[in-house]
């Protein structure tokens, strides 16, 4: 005796077209989001001495890991950003990314290995608010009146970090961080980067809202003022159980 099997998409035909039609505006959708941001991804370099000058060089945040160091990435950016103002490329180094928490810091993070690297504490700004790259680039212009900018990150990241500070109102450059050459982006980075394209386009679109706070001119301030106050007495360092 023959057994029939019965595949869903005979049952239901109409439906299983508009479920084909659904993946492919998907895929669509994502391709064409991220053909724009790298097609409006600005200019870039990776040699410190083909940098215009400009204002200010922007550091976008990255992963701290739990003993406090810096990750390799975020460490490359950070190199290369004050390489830049010892060059006098920059006047002014912005570093930006997540303070989620008082055990997590990375604007800190960053402002204390560029210190000790002999960038002058005056000139290195702090923004605890850059939760991801679109509230980076909102936050250097409507909080720290920045106005022209080298934005500094891997060359996976620059054409995204570009397209967000041209949105944002930022004329901006790009120095590359790739000091370790391709390795960082992975497998997983490399899908993430592609779902991120398209959420900057949405955010920019969208004009998603970033944390708002006081102004901050980075052309007339201290850098100092916008450091973040120490932890509560008795908070455990980074790194502890």
């Amino acid at each position: 005796m023959r057994r029939f099997i019965s595949y869903p998409w005979r049952r239901w035909p109409r439906l299983s077209k508009l479920a084909i039609a659904g993946a492919v505006a998907l895929v669509l959708l994502i391709a064409a989001a991220n053909l724009y941001v790298l097609w409006s991804g600005g200019d870039s370099t990776s040699k410190v001495a083909d940098v215009p000058k400009a204002e200010v060089a922007i550091v976008p945040g990255a992963l701290v890991e739990p003993d406090g160091d810096m990750s390799v990435m975020l460490a490359a950016r950070v190199q290369q950003a004050s390489r830049l103002w010892h060059a006098d490329r920059v006047e002014k180094i912005l570093v930006s990314g997540d303070h989620g928490a008082w055990r997590y810091d990375e604007p800190d993070t960053m402002r204390k290995a560029l210190v000790r690297d002999g960038v002058a504490p005056e000139d290195v700004f702090e923004d605890h608010a850059g939760f991801d790259t679109w509230a980076t680039m909102v936050r250097a212009r409507q909080i720290f009146g920045v106005h022209d900018a080298v934005v500094i990150t891997q060359g996976f990241h620059m054409p995204r970090a570009l397209y967000l500070a041209d949105a944002a109102g930022i004329d901006a450059t790009g120095l590359t961080a790739d000091l370790q050459g391709w390795g960082y982006q992975g497998r997983k980075s490399s899908v993430r980067e592609v779902l991120s394209r398209v959420k900057a386009v949405a955010d920019v679109t969208l004009n998603t809202p970033a944390m708002a706070g006081p102004k901050i001119p980075i052309a007339t301030t201290d850098g100092r003022e916008s450091w973040g106050p120490a932890p509560p007495e008795g908070t455990p360092p980074a790194g502890s159980p």
